[in-house]
C-alpha cells in the first residue's frame, strides 16, 4: 500500500491532476510497470533530449519539428515524422498508443501543415494520422484503436489524366474538446467535429461540421442522437 500512495502521488504531480491507483495493483506489478517507463524517459532523454517517453522501436523523423508537453508518452513501435510547415504540438499528459504512424506530408513536392494535439489527449493503438492538411485535436478528447485521419483528397475532375497527376486539395480536420472516436472510426478532410461528441465505432465522417455534444453513427456518418 505504501508503494500504491507513492506511485499515486507521484502521478498525480506528474499529469497535474489527482490520481488514485486501484487498491488492486500489486507491488510486483507497480515495480515492473515503472521500471518500463523508467526506461522509456531514458530513451527521450537520448533521442530528444527532453522528458518525453519513448517506446522500444519507434521511429521519430524531423524531430526539429516537434514540440512537447510535460509527461508524453510515444508506445512502441510507433512511426511519427514531424515534417511540415507548424510541425507537431504534443500537449500535456498526450499518449501515442502502439503502431500508431503520424505523417505529415504526403510528398515532399509541398510540404504538409501539420498536427496539433491538445492536452490529455490520448490516441489508441493501431491509429494513422495524415496530417498534410492539418489535424488539430481540442484537450480532452480520446480516441479509440484502428483511428483513421486522412486530411487531403486527390483531385479527381480530368477523367483524360491519371488522378495521381492532378494534385490534391486540403480543407483540414479539426475535432473539438472532451470528444470520444470509437475504434475503427475513419474521418476524412473537411470533417470539423464540435465539443463533446462521440462517435460510434466504425463510423465514417466526410467533410462536414458534426455538431456539439452530439453521438454520430454510421457510413456515411449520421445524427443518432444529442447526448
Amino acid at each position: 500500500m505504501v508503494i500504491n500512495n507513492l506511485v499515486s502521488f507521484l502521478a498525480s504531480r506528474l499529469k497535474g491532476e489527482n490520481f488514485r491507483l486501484d487498491p488492486g495493483v500489486t507491488d510486483g506489478y507497480l515495480f515492473r510497470f515503472a521500471f518500463s517507463r523508467g526506461i522509456m524517459y531514458l530513451r527521450g532523454l537520448l533521442y530528444l533530449q527532453r522528458m518525453v517517453m519513448v517506446g522500444s522501436g519507434v521511429q521519430l523523423f524531423a524531430k526539429s519539428h516537434m514540440r512537447f508537453g510535460r509527461s508524453v508518452s510515444i508506445d512502441d513501435g510507433c512511426v511519427v515524422n514531424g515534417l511540415s510547415r507548424d510541425g507537431i504540438l504534443f500537449g500535456d499528459n498526450v499518449s501515442i498508443q502502439k503502431r500508431t504512424i503520424i505523417e505529415c506530408t504526403g510528398s515532399l513536392r509541398h510540404l504538409g501543415k501539420g498536427l496539433s494535439l491538445g492536452r490529455n489527449v490520448g490516441v489508441g493503438s493501431n491509429s494513422f494520422l495524415g496530417c498534410a492538411g492539418g489535424i488539430d485535436i481540442g484537450d480532452d478528447t480520446i480516441i479509440g484503436n484502428y483511428v483513421s485521419f486522412h486530411s487531403e483528397n486527390h483531385n479527381h475532375s480530368d477523367i483524360g489524366m491519371p488522378i495521381r497527376l492532378q494534385g490534391v486539395s486540403h480543407l483540414g480536420i479539426k475535432v473539438g474538446r472532451g470528444c470520444w472516436i470509437g475504434a475503427k472510426v475513419t474521418i476524412l478532410d473537411g470533417a470539423v467535429i464540435e465539443d463533446g461528441c462521440i462517435i460510434a465505432a466504425g463510423a465514417l465522417l466526410p467533410r462536414g461540421r458534426y455538431v456539439a455534444n452530439s453521438i454520430y453513427g454510421g457510413v456515411p456518418a449520421k445524427l443518432i442522437k444529442k447526448r
